[in-house]
């Protein structure tokens, strides 16, 4: 059985990704402690909220050396939602600039479409050679909720990222005519822009795609 970290930075949405984990067979710890989320066999990085809000929460437990020591070793991390969205350069919201951990080249902004938030179901388009949605059908739908994203890729490597991060495999999704990245697969960091947590059967089944991976 694979030993899961679940990362308690203070960003809610932890109980239920618990839940999903231990529903496919992980031995899921939660927890805010620098070894215990070092040592486990994966990491997960859930968030919700704010972007800068969460890269608050994030370096008080010393998430970003937490990931990037993780991604020095190849050790496997999924970050969720906006504990994707953090792992890009920057996000902007309300016209407010934050930092983020830079695993990725990109900018996390608003959305341009009619109705924002995006809330509810919608089908992406995996990446060639995708692992994380593999054997699940073209037209499988994922839970999103949120109204900020990636909206260009950039595909050079992310100046400073740590660990061996070459050709990611981008998956995208749609929303109001709106295209943005919905999963990234990068080597051991891969990050999901809707919640498989809440996405039912074809959420359990992507995240035990990810285990096959730790």
């Amino acid at each position: 059985m694979k030993s899961i970290a679940v990362l308690d930075y203070g960003s809610g949405n932890i109980a239920s990704a618990r839940r999903a984990l231990e529903r496919v067979g992980a031995d899921v710890v939660v927890t805010s402690d620098f070894e215990a989320a070092l040592g486990a066999d994966g990491l997960v990085v859930p968030g919700v909220g704010a972007f800068a809000a969460c890269m608050e929460g994030i370096r008080a437990v010393r998430g970003e050396r937490i990931i990037g020591r993780r991604l020095a070793g190849g050790r496997a991390v999924l970050g969720i939602c906006v504990g994707m969205q953090v792992l890009f350069e920057t996000g902007v919201e309300h016209g407010e600039r934050t930092e983020g951990i830079g695993e990725w080249p990109g900018t996390v902004e608003r959305l341009i479409a009619p109705i924002v938030p995006h809330l509810g179901w919608n089908n992406v388009i995996p990446g060639a050679g995708s692992r994380l949605f593999a054997g699940l059908d073209a037209d499988t739908r994922f839970y999103f909720v949120h109204s900020y994203a990636v909206r260009r890729w950039d595909m050079v490597a992310a100046p400073g990222g740590a660990g061996p991060l070459k050709a990611p495999i981008v998956t995208w999704a749609e929303h109001g005519g709106d295209r943005f990245v919905a999963a990234v697969e990068n080597g051991p960091l891969s990050a999901t822009q809707f919640h498989p947590e809440k996405s039912g059967d074809a959420g359990a089944e992507l995240l035990r795609n990810w285990l096959a991976m730790v």
